[in-house]
């Protein structure tokens, strides 16, 4: 049994912080556990008081059940027992027990203690006002001090006070304990990161989410940009957001660029071993010189030094021979990755349904996707070129100054290090809210300008020219504001970081002076401390932690657009559509865009073969929603769709709308050629072919009478034509297409009456022998009616109202032509001579 003699062990005090070669124990064991009880108890103390005052008890079903909480409330309980244990043994096996011994353990119970206290606190409540996720800043503070605790026993590696070196049973079971700690203290910081036990969201914003979802289920859907809480880490979901990258960073398929992958991570090791030779040789010319070594020595010393420097660079790497050609044989890897991502992003947009581009912004979409594009080229040079190689310039440096000078080197590096690495993610982690506001205000800014442009006519017809000027640079406004606080708190963080720089390259520049003018080193230790100083000065300022995080923001918005899903999808196994005849049946199809708002209700009809049928209905009747389920940009709620026996939700959408030719009634060109436009349905067609069509669509003498025919470009949304020029565009494209099933959507809206009458003759020919489905306008009326047209016409009421009004429209025109042609032959003969004039 050990007895209580003194506070710290013999030949040492607590005064004494560096003793034989390592920390005194009894100054580590009495600052370690002080502090952490002291965090763990004023912080976690005022903790407990706001969640006790401001917070609320969490609903069962809000709070996520998860292995990883409960690993950590097994972590801690078992540093607990570490600790009890660790006392009791050495109290049980020691002839004497140090004061200090008795305090680290107690004090460490103490303090693990309150910190599962904590752990269970925020488990069970929440604050009210807390936008925020994830564990506190007083939880994970302690964790991360405690690890960092246990990392600072390394500096005592050569020091026999402490147990490396497992001498007798004593030493190798405090060794076994402290591998238990630092374990156990990593693993808690790490989990910590991710709050495994705490809910994703924010809590108010889960219980408003689920009133919303109690009251109304059915919500219109909206594209999912810029919804990512305003604090929320970016760190969050960092594991699916690497798996996302990681097909990026290895070119697939392409041996020549996987081969230049590895030369380059090749080349990253070999600036690495320039980077630690540079001031060793510089070191050597300083004693070549002191000894007075002959020319040819000095100057073999020298050219190997400006050899590797040659080779290193001036600053940071960034000029040096093997980095520029590092840079230049990683252009075709960053190529490869620009356009992979570009075009794999490009082919999700458009595999999403009809419902997500309806409420999209493209203005938004667009900024998202050159933002995202860049972002990760950059991110994945930061990682490969600059985060490892940081990482590896600081552990060497930290073993080679301890190596070569003594641990209090090691140390200040170690301390530098952590104090600049943990204040840059806690700063950066406090700016993200104004990086994400820039983001959204620029995407707000972009938005109002692509939209104001596309709608240029409209802006002209109502003179709102200023009110569209203003506007936009009211988002202009916005955006420079946020932009302001994202530039006033780098400004922060940059001298946040130069600070601790400073200071560490301080402590080291004067304790190096120290040991030279005492001779314990060589006038040349100074250079290689200095130069092993500015190349470890560097790597900290290179860390691209900030440049990641706001990699990640720029990322958001383009990682949404990939997590959104396609509403319609084809089946598993979906085999093609085997076209027959070309019948068409619904069959009580049941339809609605919003819960609640039925479009389509307990709909069947039969389209035979060949046959023509038309929707006749008033304005949201669900007209052009049949065409559009049966072109399938949705499915059916309810019922089923058939054509020729086979389901159409079974069968590949591919391969039905290849079938299937539609005319819209708003119809839209690309900004080209007509040629290239009336070709888009079917693109190897050929020049003749495509103009054949234009005389189908009755179009092409039209195009004959413009300067550069059918080169003749047709501007932004096909502004530069008429709209009865764009729809006999869209007519003659689907003409071409020679699609088997027809569906005409207003097809003549847009047109003239002779226009129209000479378009209804040639889709009468173009309609011969193919099933067509033909959507009419007609004045509101609250029945339907579905028979055939002679049947119709006897039976009246409004299917036969709206005949007899159509039939007198063209009775009027045609009598409007004849008297305008009258008009026209009365013109061109002599003026008559009248006595009453």
């Amino acid at each position: 049994m050990a007895f209580l003699q003194s506070y710290c062990e013999s030949n040492s005090s607590i005064s004494r912080t560096w003793l034989d070669g390592g920390i005194s124990p009894c100054f580590y064991f009495t600052l370690v556990p002080t502090i952490l009880l002291t965090i763990a108890f004023f912080l976690g103390t005022v903790h407990c008081i706001f969640y006790q005052k401001y917070g609320t008890a969490m609903e069962p079903k809000f709070i996520p059940r998860s292995r990883l909480y409960g690993l950590q409330l097994a972590l801690s309980a078992l540093l607990l027992v570490q600790f009890v244990f660790g006392l009791v043994w050495r109290a049980a096996t020691a002839a004497e027990l140090p004061g200090y011994a008795v305090l680290y353990g107690g004090f460490s119970v103490l303090a693990w203690a309150w910190a599962v206290a904590l752990l269970r606190v925020e488990r069970r409540r929440a604050l009210v006002m807390d936008r925020t996720r994830g564990h506190s800043a007083a939880l994970l503070l302690f964790w991360a001090l405690a690890f960092s605790a246990e990392n600072l026993a390394f500096v005592s590696w050569y020091s026999p006070r402490w147990w490396w070196g497992l001498e007798d049973e004593q030493h190798q079971v405090q060794f076994a304990l402290w591998l238990l700690r630092y374990a156990a203290s990593g693993l808690l910081f790490f989990i910590g990161l991710r709050a495994p036990g705490l809910p994703r969201r924010p809590y108010m914003l889960l219980i408003n989410e689920d009133e919303r979802d109690v009251e109304n289920s059915g919500q219109v859907h909206e594209p999912r940009l810029h919804f990512t809480e305003e604090n929320q880490s970016t760190w969050q979901g960092f594991t699916k957001k690497v798996r996302l990258l990681v097909p990026y960073m290895w070119p697939r398929g392409s041996v020549f660029l996987q081969m230049l992958v590895l030369f380059c991570l090749g080349l990253l090791g070999v600036e690495r071993a320039i980077n630690v030779f540079v001031p060793i040789y510089y070191k050597n010319i300083v004693n070549d010189l002191t000894d007075r070594k002959s020319w040819r020595t000095v100057a073999t010393t020298v050219c190997v030094y400006v050899l590797l420097k040659f080779l290193q660079g001036g600053g940071a790497g960034a000029s040096g021979f093997v980095s520029n050609l590092r840079s230049f044989l990683w252009i075709r890897v960053q190529q490869f990755t620009n356009r992979v991502v570009q075009v794999r992003l490009f082919a999700h947009l458009h595999s999403l349904s009809l419902r997500w581009h309806l409420g999209r912004k493209t203005g938004d979409v667009l900024r998202s996707i050159d933002r995202g594009t860049s972002s990760i080229n950059s991110l994945l040079s930061y990682i490969v070129f600059s985060i490892f190689p940081t990482i590896a310039d600081i552990v060497i440096s930290i073993i080679y100054f301890i190596t070569y000078f003594n641990a209090w080197f090691g140390l200040i590096v170690f301390v530098c290090m952590t104090l600049y690495l943990t204040l840059t993610i806690i700063i950066t982690e406090w700016r993200t809210k104004y990086r994400r506001d820039m983001n959204l205000q620029d995407n707000n800014a972009k938005s109002k300008a692509v939209d104001s442009l596309l709608n240029f006519e409209t802006v002209k017809y109502y003179n709102a020219e200023s009110y569209e000027v203003g506007r936009f640079e009211g988002a202009i406004l916005k955006y420079q504001a946020s932009e302001w606080k994202t530039q006033a708190s780098l400004a922060f963080l940059n001298q946040t970081q130069n600070l601790i720089i400073g200071s560490g390259l301080l402590a080291g520049s004067l304790l190096c002076a120290y040991f030279v003018t005492e001779g314990k080193f060589q006038g040349s230790a100074a250079v290689l401390g200095g130069g092993l100083n500015s190349r470890l000065t560097l790597a900290l300022i290179c860390f691209p932690g900030r440049m990641i995080q706001n990699s990640f923001i720029d990322m958001e918005s383009m990682f949404q657009l990939f997590e959104e899903e396609e509403e319609v999808k084809d089946a598993v196994n979906a085999g093609n559509l085997l076209y027959q005849l070309g019948k068409i049946e619904f069959e009580n199809v049941y339809f609605s865009y919003v819960d609640g708002k039925e479009i389509l209700k307990d709909v069947s009809f039969t389209v035979l073969p060949g046959q023509t049928v038309a929707l006749v209905g008033q304005s949201g009747s669900g007209k052009s929603t049949i065409i559009r389920l049966l072109f399938r940009f949705y499915d059916v709620q309810g019922g089923c769709i058939r054509i020729d026996g086979q389901d159409i939700s079974k069968v590949k959408q591919v391969s039905l709308r290849a079938h299937i030719g539609v005319v819209p009634q708003d119809t839209v060109l690309f900004n080209d050629t007509i040629r290239d436009n009336i070709r888009y349905g079917r693109i190897s067609a050929s020049d003749r072919e495509v103009e054949e069509a234009a005389v189908a669509a009755d179009i092409h003498d039209k195009i004959t009478t413009f300067p550069e025919g059918y080169d003749t470009q047709v501007g932004e949304r096909g502004l530069k034509l008429s709209g009865g020029e764009k729809q006999r565009v869209a007519i003659a494209r689907t003409i071409l297409k020679a699609p088997q099933i027809i569906l005409l959507d207003e097809a003549t809206s847009a047109l003239d009456t002779q226009t129209e009458r000479n378009i209804q003759a040639s889709l009468a020919k173009v309609c011969t022998n193919r099933t067509t489905v033909v959507v009419a306008h007609s004045r509101p009326d609250s029945g339907g009616e579905r028979r055939a047209h002679e049947e119709l016409l006897l039976k009246g009421g409004l299917y036969a109202d709206m005949w007899l009004k159509q039939q007198q429209v063209q009775d009027s025109d045609s009598s409007s032509d004849t008297e305008t042609k009258d008009r026209k032959s009365e013109k061109l003969q002599p003026p008559a001579t009248s006595a009453g004039h």
